[in-house]
């Protein structure tokens, strides 16, 4: 059944299925090549939201993912079977809803930035794809940004790059301006993120630009700071995105700006591994606009958001021991009620463990769409950290009186919530059990 509501933008349809609402592929913004974005405040008619758009091109664009042995984990996780189609024109995002939420009130909000290194993914992956959150009171928003070159391209004084941050700003933004329309609280805004995603939200959360629209964070397998991560000065790669250009035949930037993205992605990715240092290319960068300093600088001048966390990493993540010690130290510096975990479940189906992005799955509530051999287990875990996390997102605090406590994160407070088989409780990270796990296990993914 499909809803047509108004909204400050003008009329939207979307699909109804078992009482939530799906708002698919809503244009947030539209930008140039190496431009910002710009807003859209206004369309034409009844947009039509009862399909996915275009994710952001990315390496996978051009060549089938399937025969690629290097991505064969993460595409028969996350992507087998599903089609996507790749555009410059990416700047979506997706709203699930409930369908009384107009009548009964203005629910909470969560927006998810994925993850994937900031060169890859989108805001509809088969673990993101219709997140069981409305079902639970809190209305979900998934967003596609500009990646790799396009979204973070550091050319010269003029053109600095992370125009995929403020992709993602700019979508929050949309949301906080018309989520009301939605039955959403414009004043109730979590903003979540895994692994770059994470890494994302932990900008946002560093940066003066977005004072005002957000409440909460979440960041999973990304969150905390540390100086070995602060971001370089963009002329660090000035020199190799000029090297890039001249790769693809051109000798100005309004050039670049019209070779393909076919030639522009094959000219970074042959590039990036030549020359050395240069794999982070596509990453933030410190452009004083909206990466302003070094997270551990921002950190301790309390410069950042005063709000409440929850952070946290997987057993088999990627770097596991310094993954945790970032999350406990962000949620341990905290004034606000912070909550740091430990997801160490295994999953059935192979003995990968819980390796980097494994907990996704749990927290969205859409194991349904998964391959693996799944038992109640899994999905009783799933309904709990489900909880948790709406929980969070409505009242800043995780707990109710049908979970176990979760307490807050302190220096004094060594424990933190460990999600794993059969076991929801607060205990200590054997931080030698990671350091085995890095050098023992074999890391999958990406």
């Amino acid at each position: 059944m499909e809803k047509i509501i108004s909204t400050l933008c003008g009329e939207i349809k979307g699909i109804v299925k078992d009482n939530v609402v799906s708002y698919k592929g809503i244009r947030y913004a539209s930008a140039s090549r190496f431009e910002y974005p710009t807003q859209v405040t206004k369309w034409d008619g009844i947009y039509d939201a009862t399909s996915y758009a275009h994710c952001s091109y990315q390496p996978r664009a051009f060549y089938n993912e399937a025969e690629v042995v290097e991505k064969a984990f993460y595409f028969n996780e996350f992507r087998k079977g599903e089609v996507y189609t790749y555009s410059e024109d990416c700047l979506f995002l997706n709203i699930y809803t409930r369908e009384d939420a107009l009548e009964s009130g203005k629910l909470p909000v969560l927006i998810y930035i994925h993850g994937g290194g900031f060169t890859g993914g989108c805001g509809h992956e088969l673990h993101f794809d219709e997140p069981i959150w409305p079902t639970k009171g809190v209305i979900g928003v998934t967003i596609n940004y500009r990646l790799g070159p396009l979204g973070f391209a550091c050319l010269d004084d003029n053109h600095l790059g992370n125009y995929g941050l403020f992709d993602q700003y700019t979508a929050i933004k949309w949301v906080k301006d018309n989520i009301a329309s939605f039955g959403g609280d414009p004043d109730n805004i979590t903003i979540m993120g895994q692994s770059a995603g994470a890494m994302s939200v932990q900008q946002h959360c560093l940066s003066p630009k977005t004072d005002g629209l957000f409440n909460k964070a979440i960041m999973s397998s990304g969150g905390g700071v540390s100086k070995l991560m602060n971001p370089p000065k963009p002329s660090k790669y000035y020199e190799f995105w000029s090297l890039v250009m001249k790769d693809t035949g051109c000798s100005t930037i309004e050039e670049f700006k019209t070779v393909s993205a076919e030639k522009l992605f094959a000219s970074w990715s042959k590039l990036k591994k030549e020359v050395k240092g240069m794999g982070m290319a596509t990453s933030p960068v410190l452009d004083n606009n909206y990466v302003v300093g070094g997270g551990v600088d921002i950190l301790n001048n309390k410069k950042h958001k005063q709000i409440p966390y929850l952070v946290g990493s997987n057993a088999e993540d990627i770097i596991p021991p310094i993954i945790h010690s970032m999350a406990k130290n962000w949620c341990e510096a905290q004034e606000q009620p912070s909550y740091c975990y430990m997801f160490n479940h295994q999953l059935p189906g192979d003995d990968n463990g819980s390796w980097h992005s494994s907990d996704l799955w749990y927290w969205f509530g859409t194991l349904d769409h998964c391959w693996r051999p799944l038992t109640e287990v899994d999905y009783n875990l799933s309904d709990k950290m489900t909880s948790y996390l709406t929980n969070f997102v409505k009242y800043g605090n995780p707990n109710d009186d049908s979970l176990p406590i979760w307490e807050k994160a302190n220096k004094k407070q060594k424990k933190v919530m460990h999600f794993g088989n059969d076991i929801i409780s607060m205990n200590k990270v054997k931080k030698g059990k990671l350091w085995i796990n890095l050098f023992t296990k074999k890391q999958v993914g990406e």
